[in-house]
Order: C-alpha cells, then structure tokens, then sequence
C-alpha cells in the first residue's frame, strides 16, 4: 500500500501544482485589473461631477469654450495630469496639462476624433517606464439622453500606488495559492483511502486471473498425463525469450497467457486417442489436430484470456508453412507463436518423458539449429540460442514448485501493473 500512498502523493502534488501555477497568476491579473477598474471608476464618476458642476454638459453655447477651459482646469492637478474636453462634434474645446503631464502627452499613442458611447480606458505603459490610465467619458445631460460631449483624462499612477496594486495583487495571488495548497492536503487522504481500496480489489482480480490461467493451465496438462510443469518451464522459457526480442505490456501478457494455455483444446479430444501409448493412424492424427481449433474457441471471446489466442491458435504453424490447421509461413505467424514453438521443442526434448530419456543439450541446440528457417522463425532461434546455455543452468534440478516460483516472479512483472 505504500506505493498506492505514494503514487497518489505525487498525482496530488502534480494537481495542486499546477493548480497554483495556473490559478495564482490569473489571479494576480483579475486583481490587478480589479484594481485599475476601481481607479478609472472613481476617476470617471469625479470627472462627470466636475463636469456637471461648471454646468459644462451642454457643450454647444457661446460660452461652451470658456466652461469646458474652467472644468478641464479643475480637474488637473488631482485626478487627471492631463484633461481634454470635447463637443459632440469631437472638436477639441479644451485642455489642461499639469507638469507632470507635459512629458506624458507625447508619448501617447494619438487617436482620431472620439465618437464612443460608452466609457472605457486604456492602460498603458510608457517609453519612459511610467504607468498611466487613459479614461474615456462620453458626457450626457440626461443617463439616456445625447451625447452632448466627450471628456478624456490621463492619469499618471504614482509609484505608491502602482507599488500597493501590485501588492495587493501578490497578496491575492499567494492566497490562491495557499488555497490550492490546502485543498490537495484536505483531499489527500479521501484519495488515499480510494487508491488503496482501488489498488486491493485490482491486485485481488489480478491474482483471480492469474490463479484461473495456472488452474486452467494445469488441468490441461494432466489431462494430457503431464504433472504441469512442462506449462511453467515452456512459459518461462517463451517470456524469456519475449523480453530478449524486447516485448512487453499487451504482447508479453499475450505470450505467457498463450503459453501457459497452448494445449487448451485438448480438452475436448477423446482419451483413446488422448492417451494411446502407440503412434496415432491418419484418422487419430486428424482427430488430434483439431485440439488447435478447439483451443482457440475456449480462449476467444473470453475476455482476459483473449490474449492467449495467437499462440493457442498458432503454435503449430511453421516458418516454412508446412504446419496446420492454416499452413501459415513467415510473419504471418504471430510472434509469440513463433517464440512458443522454439521453447516448446526445447523443453521437450530436454525434459524426461515415460518414452524417452532427455536429450543432451548439444543434441538438442543442433535440431533446433535443424529446424532454423524450416521450423522455427530465424531470428527467434538465434536469440534463444544466445539464451539457451544460461536458462538451461536456471532450470536445471527444478521441480515443479522450483519452475513454478520463477513464473510467478515472471507472471507478476509483466501482468501486475499496479508495481
């Protein structure tokens, strides 16, 4: 379970993670921007109050000039460093820039006659490293009434207060964050809990698979008066075999499954033809060929042992295609087929059968070598060529339980997903 713990740690971590990674900046910038809106809405409403106050709404008098010139003044100095005011014409009737403004006004960005009808701003940062909020206001008489004007103001944002935005945008941010941190150690041991519960009933239909794989795989082999451990030794022998090829995951599964289940259909030939002593006539033979087919029909459509069915259904077919039941040549064998019919040639003739004694290994390597290019899939035979000398000494004086101990090792490696 300590892997369960520490799987979900790093899931978790990564999760939080990225949550603050990606929460804490937009954070920073909804903040920020909150801040800027707040500034422009305080700036908008005192300019428009202003405004109304030097009866400057109506910009289309005589004395239209003279009003705007005095509310542009009025607004200079604290709010704005700079204030432009202008008829509904968009013609330009006054402007009033402080000290501070002068430097400012030509490193803004020019624009045309407004025409606007809603407020809005700009913030902008300038050559000179300075902030400023460029606020637009179209001027009404009445809230629903004519656009009688247009009054535009820039406002310098001073160092302080460009230093508190900024802060108070961190603050916000780091507490995001924090939250986020929070979250994912409120909710770590919930999902600790469900990985570990997911983890054992996982382990638990894997080790159900696999005890249904040896059970089936031992019941075939004493049908067939075998003690069952020719089932480990060949599948053993076949995974080792894969992982020199470089199989793994799905095929590798596909390959000890088909292993261990070769002979499946056996199942279903009759014991005088099962069990003769003698060699079988052409009828028998014929009668024992079938053991393929029906093999392939136990393990299809049988969801986990599905995957047994290329060796199952192949492990007769030869290189050359003089195998049965399809007289499939070369590639178009599947692979752990061709890997199984090498391992299964190889154990029998090393082991000790009630007919035979076991041949001795140089024996046995020059059949194999016989049967290279024939028989067997030349490059599988090169690679268990290479193998050979060191399985054999890995094999050597193992009973059952022996063989079965190193395939339990080998079945757990590749099916147990959950180390």
């Amino acid at each position: 379970m300590k892997h369960s713990r520490r799987k979900a740690a790093h899931r978790i971590a990564a999760v939080t993670l990225l949550m603050a990674g990606c929460a804490s900046p937009v954070a920073w910038l909804v903040s920020r921007e909150n801040a800027e809106q707040q500034v422009v809405a305080f700036a908008q409403e005192e300019s428009r109050r202003v405004i109304a106050g030097q009866e400057s709404l109506r910009l289309d008098g005589p004395n239209a000039a003279a009003k705007a010139e005095q509310a542009a003044q009025l607004l200079t100095g604290g709010l704005f460093e700079i204030a432009e005011i202008y008829s509904a014409a968009g013609d330009k009737l006054a402007e009033s820039v402080t000290a501070a403004g002068e430097p400012l006004e030509a490193q803004l960005p020019p624009h045309g006659k407004p025409s606007y009808t809603r407020a809005s701003y700009e913030s902008l940062r300038l050559p000179s490293d300075q902030w400023v909020l460029r606020v637009f206001v179209p001027l009404r008489e009445l809230a629903d009434g004519p656009i009688t004007g247009y009054f535009e103001g820039v406002r310098l944002i001073p160092a302080w207060q460009h230093a508190q935005i900024l802060s108070d945008a961190f603050i916000v941010a780091l507490m995001v964050c924090l939250a986020s941190l929070v979250c994912g150690a409120a909710i770590y041991p919930v999902v600790v809990r469900l990985a570990e519960e997911n983890e054992r009933k996982a382990r638990l239909v894997l080790e159900s698979h696999i005890a249904m794989m040896e059970a089936l795989g031992r019941a075939i082999a004493k049908r067939d008066s075998d003690t069952g451990a020719h089932n480990y030794r060949v599948a053993w022998l076949s995974a080792k075999t894969g992982e020199a090829l470089g199989l793994q995951g799905a095929p590798m599964q596909s390959l000890i499954a088909g292993s261990f289940l070769h002979d499946a259909g056996k199942i279903g030939i009759p014991d005088a033809i099962l069990l003769k002593p003698g060699r079988l006539d052409d009828a028998e033979m014929q009668i024992m060929r079938t053991h393929v087919e029906q093999g392939e029909q136990i393990v299809s459509g049988a969801g986990w042992l599905d995957g047994a069915r290329d060796v199952v259904a192949g492990h007769h077919e030869k290189w050359d295609g003089s195998g049965y039941p399809l007289g499939l040549r070369g590639e178009q064998i599947p692979l752990a087929a061709r890997i199984f019919a090498v391992a299964d040639v190889f154990d029998a003739l090393s082991s000790r059968r009630p007919y035979k004694e076991p041949f001795p290994p140089e024996q046995v390597m020059r059949i194999l070598q016989e049967g290279r290019g024939q028989h067997f899939d030349p490059q599988v035979i090169d690679v268990f060529t290479d193998l050979a000398p060191a399985l054999r000494a890995q094999l050597e004086g193992l009973d059952e339980e022996g063989v079965k101990g190193l395939m339990s090792d080998m079945v757990h490696r590749h099916f147990d997903t959950l180390q």
